[in-house]
């Protein structure tokens, strides 16, 4: 196929999609890769570029969790809103630079409901956690894109190898984006993008596409000690240049077909709301990362 087809396929999906939200799930194989550090440095540079997001919090109540960081507390849940106990409005947590933040901890009845209609027009993010055995939540599956995040060191690159693997044989995973953290100079992350690609296409029977890197930065540590992202505190530092150099690369990235009548709906209105059960949804869903 040409790439001006390729081109003419993509901009027709996006018009036939029924709505033109994008979800991207964020995750890490290691502790201390910065995943949550990621999701909520794009979160922010998403913002600052006019979007409407919708931060979906995997890791409750965990010390590092998005929440604990940003010294939030939502009235409620993913599962909550998916059971019209809240609206969307009253159920989350704002930060200072303008994301939604809303708990959906894995396991929870309901907290896999597809958040599509709760954030027209804009892009949910998932600080997406693993399972015990490696494995993606169902909600996390649900996500156009997954987005791995490792550092420039060899236990993090062979244990995002390893958990490639896992992701590839629990889900049929066949493709996913990798960004390369921390990296001492743009030379370094060259080197890891492409080894990493190569790898990947040879012997992993997966296809991994860079999402870009980002750059070791002191004024990150700094910014978690103020409670906000680098992109808010130090704008012009290293670090939050290259966010939102990611971000504005993120609403470029082509759309994956999605199948019709595959997305269960999440109701926002402001109506009071009432008790209901969201239908069962298929684990394999439209535009899931394991399509």
């Amino acid at each position: 196929m040409s790439k001006l087809v390729a081109d003419q396929a993509d901009g027709l999906r996006r018009l036939l999609s029924r709505t033109p939200t994008r979800i991207v799930a964020v995750a890490g194989i290691a502790r201390g890769d910065g995943a949550t550090t990621t999701a909520m440095n794009l979160g922010a540079a998403l913002v600052h570029q006019g979007k409407d997001v919708l931060l979906l919090d995997e890791h409750g109540p965990a010390a590092d969790s998005v929440c604990a960081v940003w010294g939030l507390d939502p009235l409620g849940s993913l599962a909550d809103v998916a059971d019209r106990r809240l609206t969307r409005d009253s159920a989350v947590a704002r930060s200072g630079c303008g994301v939604a933040v809303l708990p959906a901890l894995p396991g929870v009845p309901h907290a896999d409901a597809d958040p599509r209609l709760l954030c027209h027009g804009g892009v949910i993010l998932i600080d997406a956690a693993f399972d015990g055995e490696g494995r993606l939540s169902s909600l996390a599956r649900l996500a156009d894109e997954l987005v791995l995040v490792l550092q420039p060191n060899a236990a993090s690159i062979t244990s995002a190898y390893a958990g490639i693997k896992r992701l590839h044989y629990a889900h049929g995973l066949k493709q996913l984006r990798f960004l390369v953290n921390a990296v001492s100079s743009v030379e370094e992350a060259q080197k890891v993008t492409a080894n990493l690609a190569n790898t990947g296409s040879r012997y992993l029977a997966v296809s991994l596409e860079p999402a870009g890197w980002v750059r070791a930065d002191p004024h990150l540590a700094d910014a978690r000690r103020l409670g906000e992202t680098v992109v808010e505190a130090f704008p012009a530092s290293p670090a939050a240049v290259d966010f939102r150099r990611i971000a504005g690369d993120l609403g470029r990235w082509p759309w994956r077909i999605v199948a019709p009548g595959r997305t269960k709906s999440i109701e926002n209105s402001e109506q009071a709301p009432r008790a209901a059960t969201v239908p069962a949804r298929s684990a394999h869903a439209s535009g899931a990362v394991a399509a």
